[in-house]
Parts: structure tokens; C-alpha cells; sequence
């Protein structure tokens, strides 16, 4: 919903008078001020008090208090002290049943994609970023590998500037290629040296003819190793030199290691990256009011002078129909729907009433599915945010945002990707 948040207590008949109800897509902003307070925690309640844990899933501050008028601390208890806000514990006087309405927020450490968007009975979002050139055309599967972090995508590149800079570029590239192959030759043949002077000493020590070829052997292997791998790093650098003239904007590469060659030598004249970040770097670098007019116009006269074909034409129009959607102002000018809020950077907590956990006999609890999803979401996210304050290494903190992905992709929708996160008894957990 992209109305503003509702007041916390509600007359029915006021709830039920309304005119009309739009539905669409909530920004970061939208959720943050529907939002009472961020959660922090994981933890659902102190099993010694069994009152919530402050900034927890069930936390007073954020959701409001367990009993009517009564705040956690109990320095204020009756209805007298109505709306004053407790200068010690910081919660609300007021009604418990704003516990049913009140809703709170998690502050991710990193975006991520909304699973519904990328996976359903089609990719909107592949539809969304794909272009008119059969080259810019985005399939779901490449998508999802981008945002699960094991392809890049270039979100743009400076086409003026690396035309100019392409003499300058083959120039350092031969001057690389040449200076690689020197350095092999050097390689070898000082192995080669080390080699003969070792074996000549093996037969003076009075080796056995075995123990001498079988190091023979051992030593050709390592002048072979030494040789696949500088031709191995002149392969890599000769195919990011061949890329570099061909990258376009919406191009995904899937070697990781041609990618960082790329990254290493040209960075200075495209962008890109991998997972929900990329992915929201390439939404801000398109012009979808000019990408609806260039649509129109190649489906009523064609693409560069050609009619586009069947099939062509029937992808335009599906992209056409998305496009314009995301097009579409209010009165006052503003986009009804931004498509930067298929990629979250805060994620809803929904009230705790809506998720509640109850105590059983004997002393056990039971809970509500989406508790143990949001407290896997929480963990990872609060886990990723301790890596990236210790300036962890690229290769684990991109696992950890899969992992966080994972983890929003489980609370929205369980199992719509792969094997769902199940419970005791292998069952699956019931998600939003």
C-alpha cells in the first residue's frame, strides 16, 4: 500500500469509510514511516521475565506495551497517563491492542530484490531492464544469477571517453602481453638451470636412476605449471582487452575472473557490480519515458528501419505494458510506482499480534512461523553488518548478502526458489 500509515487505534466504521483503494509498490521511505521503530534483535522475549527484549521482535518500545496503559518499566500504570512516553523504558502509554497495528522496520546492511519480481509467473524485472537490441534483451536466469551474486552486470559505460582512450588501451595491453611473455621465458629457463645443477648433484650424491628420473618427472610438471599459468593470466587479460571494445550497458559476464581483469584495467570507463546493488544502479541509469516512446515507436514502424518480428514485436509490447506502468503521475506529478522499490533497502515487520507466540503447558512456547524468518533475516543481516564494519574480504561478504537474499526471499515467499526453509519435522515455515 502506498497510502500513509493509518493512525495506531481506529474507530471501525472509520476504517471501513473510504472511497477507493490503490495498491502498489512501497519504497524504503513509504516503510520507514509506516514504521514505530527499527528491530534490531532477534530475540522475541526474556524467557526469566517473559517480557519482550527491548528492540526485539516483540519489543514495547517499537509495537507498544502488553497491558492497556501500562508501560514496560511499570513507572507508569491507569489510563491517566495516557500518550505520555516513559523517559526510562521509552514506551507509550497507551491501549495493548496497538499491538495488532503497529508496525516496525529492519534496516538492511545491504539491498536485496523482491522475490515476486523476479520470480513468478514471469521476471517483471527482467522485462523491465531489457531493451530494444536483441543483445539487451535480459533473461531471468542470468538475472538471478546476478542478484545471487555469481554474475556481474555493467550498469554503464563511458562510450565517448574509452573510444578516445582505445589506442592509449591496446598500447599497455601489447606492452602487458609481451612483458608476461618475457617473464615465462625467464621463468623456464632459470627452473631450468635450478633443474639440471639438482639433478648433477642427485648423481654425484649417487642416486638411483629412479629416484633421479622420478624427480625429473616431478620437475617437468612444475615448468609445465609455471607455463599454464602466465599463459592463463595473458588468456584472461587477452579476453578482457577483446570485452572492453564490446561492452554495452545490461551486459552480464559470468567468468569471475575476466571480470576483475576488467575491473582491475578499465574501471575508469564503466560501472557494474553484482546482486540487489547492481541491479538498482542499472534502474537509476535508464530513461523509461524514453524507453516507452522508443517502444512505441518500433512497434508501429519498426526498429533501425526494420519491422521487428513476431516475436520481437510481442516481447516490446509486454515490456511496453510495464514500462508505462511504471510511468504513470499522480495530480502532483510524482511516479505512482517507482521501480526502485522492487529492490528493498528496509523490510516491513509486520505487528507482533499478527505473529503472536503463546505460552503452552509445561513451560513451552509456541510461535508463529514468520518469527523464526524474521529472526533468520535479523542474524544474517546483523552478521553482515559486523563483516562490514571489520573490512572483510570481497568473496565472504558477498556470500553473506546471498545469504541475506536468501533469507528475504524465505519471509516473503517460502520456496518460490528452491528447497523452503523448513521447521521441526521438515516442515516448510509459512512466510508473508
Amino acid at each position: 500500500m502506498t497510502d500513509t500509515a493509518a493512525p495506531a487505534v481506529t474507530p471501525a466504521t472509520e476504517v471501513n469509510d473510504f472511497r477507493q483503494l490503490r495498491i502498489g509498490l512501497a519504497t524504503a521511505d513509504d516503510i520507514r514511516k509506516w514504521s514505530f521503530g527499527e528491530v534490531k534483535k532477534p530475540e522475541t522475549i526474556n524467557y526469566r521475565t517473559l517480557r519482550p527484549e527491548r528492540d526485539g521482535l516483540f519489543c514495547e518500545k517499537i509495537f507498544g506495551p502488553q497491558r492497556d496503559f501500562e508501560c514496560a518499566c511499570g513507572k507508569y500504570k491507569r489510563v491517566k497517563f495516557k500518550g505520555i512516553i516513559c523517559d526510562k523504558c521509552g514506551v507509550e502509554v497507551t491501549r495493548s491492542r496497538v499491538r495488532r497495528d503497529r508496525m516496525g522496520h529492519i534496516e538492511l546492511a545491504a539491498p536485496v530484490v523482491h522475490i515476486w519480481y523476479l520470480k513468478g509467473t514471469r521476471s517483471w524485472l527482467a522485462y523491465l531492464l531489457g531493451g530494444l537490441e536483441p543483445r539487451d534483451e535480459m533473461k531471468a536466469k542470468q538475472l538471478e544469477k546476478v542478484i545471487y551474486l555469481s554474475a556481474w552486470l555493467v550498469s554503464s559505460v563511458k562510450t565517448d571517453e574509452l573510444h578516445e582512450a582505445m589506442p592509449e588501451l591496446e598500447q599497455v595491453y601489447l606492452e602487458d602481453k609481451e612483458e608476461l611473455l618475457k617473464r615465462r621465458e625467464t621463468y623456464v629457463k632459470q627452473r631450468q638451470k635450478d633443474a639440471e645443477a639438482e639433478l648433477k648433484q642427485l648423481e654425484q650424491d649417487g642416486a638411483k636412476d629412479t629416484e633421479i628420473k622420478n624427480r625429473q618427472k616431478q620437475i617437468d610438471k612444475e615448468i609445465d605449471q609455471i607455463r599454464a599459468n602466465i599463459d592463463n593470466d595473458i588468456d584472461v587479460m587477452t579476453r578482457a582487452w577483446e570485452t572492453i571494445g564490446e561492452l554495452y550497458p545490461r551486459m552480464i559476464i559470468e567468468d569471475e575472473n575476466l571480470w576483475r581483469e576488467l575491473v582491475d584495467r578499465y574501471s575508469d570507463y564503466f560501472s557494474g557490480g553484482t546482486g540487489a546493488e547492481a541491479i538498482k544502479s542499472l534502474i537509476d541509469t535508464i530513461d523509461f519515458e524514453k524507453d516507452e516512446a522508443e517502444l512505441r515507436d518500433a512497434i508501429a514502424n519498426g526498429y533501425k528501419g526494420k519491422p521487428l518480428s513476431a516475436q520481437r514485436k510481442s516481447k516490446a509490447i509486454k515490456r511496453l505494458k510495464i514500462v508505462a506502468s511504471f510511468n504513470k503521475r499522480n495530480e502532483n506529478g510524482e511516479l505512482v510506482n517507482n521501480p526502485r522499490a522492487m529492490i528493498l533497502d528496509a523490510i516491513p515487520v509486520i505487528p507482533p499480534d499478527l505473529r503472536p507466540m503463546v505460552q503452552l503447558d509445561g513451560g513451552r512456547f509456541a510461535t508463529s512461523d514468520l518469527n523464526d524468518l524474521y529472526r533468520r533475516l535479523i542474524n544474517r543481516n546483523n552478521r553482515l553488518e559486523r563483516l562490514l564494519e571489520l573490512a572483510t574480504p570481497e568473496i565472504i561478504l558477498n556470500n553473506e548478502r546471498r545469504m541475506l537474499q536468501e533469507a528475504a526471499d524465505a519471509l516473503f515467499d517460502n520456496g518460490r526458489r528452491g528447497r523452503p526453509v523448513t521447521g521441526a519435522g521438515n516442515r516448510p515455515l509459512k512466510s508473508l
